[in-house]
């Protein structure tokens, strides 16, 4: 097993709803790296933070990648969000951590009706998430501080758990109206399902599943794919001015196969650009593809070499 095999955290594919994990194995870099001060000039492929910045205000979505109980990138993605708050107030953030029927609730928070208390309780954060809270805090108490947007992107868990289970034939009309038309649930990229599926074989090869539970498994991600894709492109098209940060694990971004190439579509007739950065480096990795991962992958200065007295 490799390295980075040892090393990977398992990321809650379906957090706390299926109990399936999956660990991701990278087959190429991103376009560019970037890394915190002192950057290596003399690699072209090396940005620095504030290049970044730069970049990412271009474009009118940001993904940012994350490994769910990364303090270290939850730390990340606040400076960034702080960043492009600076040079543009008309930013929304949106988050995969909470489901949609829970809009209301942020709402309330964020215009100070309710506690922080309060909106944990009544969003059932725990419950649905169940990652420290305090990971994810400090960035919810800066788009209050800041009056920021923040969109509940995600499936109620009732229903992904119900499609698992059974498959999209078994919602009632009730819970169809709170996913997208299923002519927009697209399972067509076989890539995508080839990634997904390689993490359910392992659960199956325990001796769970079948060839039908492993249909359901890669439909629930792609559910969850739409869902927040729909959100978004929702938000963009009654806020066209405004840049939308979105905060999603991992899976749900790299290569464009999750959320990115679900937007798009949603907004056709729109120029659209959109940037995604993954917050952690994989240590080890075998390159199966050109394709790059992601727009951009943030990782710490390469050390120098330091001996006492300048030697």
């Amino acid at each position: 097993m490799t390295t980075f095999m040892h090393r990977c955290r398992f990321r809650k594919l379906f957090a706390l709803t299926l109990g399936i994990y999956i660990c991701f194995t990278y087959s190429a870099y991103a376009q560019r790296v970037v890394c915190e001060i002192p950057c290596p000039n003399s690699t072209p492929s090396f940005l620095t933070p504030q290049i970044l910045i730069r970049e990412l205000l271009k474009a009118q979505v940001v993904y940012l990648g994350e490994t769910h109980d990364s303090t270290k990138d939850h730390e990340i993605q606040l400076k960034i969000i702080q960043e492009l708050h600076k040079r543009n107030q008309k930013i929304a953030i949106a988050l995969e951590m909470f489901q949609r029927p829970f809009q209301r609730v942020i709402d309330n928070y964020l215009a100070g009706k309710i506690t922080e208390a309060e909106f944990l309780q009544q969003s059932e954060y725990e419950k649905r998430w169940g990652f420290p809270w305090e990971l994810y805090a400090p960035i919810l108490r800066f788009a209050k501080e800041k009056q920021i947007p923040v969109l509940a992107l995600n499936t109620r868990s009732e229903i992904t758990r119900k499609v698992v289970r059974q498959g999209l034939e078994s919602l009632t009309p009730e819970e169809r109206k709170q996913i997208p038309p299923e002519s927009e649930i697209r399972t067509d990229n076989p890539e995508y399902r080839q990634m997904l599926l390689a993490a359910f074989e392992q659960h199956q090869s325990a001796g769970h599943g079948n060839a039908k539970s492993a249909d359901r498994f890669f439909l629930a991600q792609v559910l969850w794919d739409e869902t927040m894709a729909q959100t978004i492109a929702q938000f963009i098209t009654a806020n066209p001015n405004h840049q939308v940060i979105v905060l999603a694990g991992q899976g749900h971004i790299v290569y464009g196969y999750g959320i990115p190439s679900r937007v798009a579509p949603r907004l056709q007739g729109k120029q659209l650009i959109q940037r995604s950065v993954l917050l952690s480096l994989p240590e080890d990795f075998k390159k199966l593809t050109d394709k790059p991962i992601a727009d951009f992958i943030w990782q710490p200065a390469p050390a120098k070499n330091v001996t006492k007295n300048g030697e």
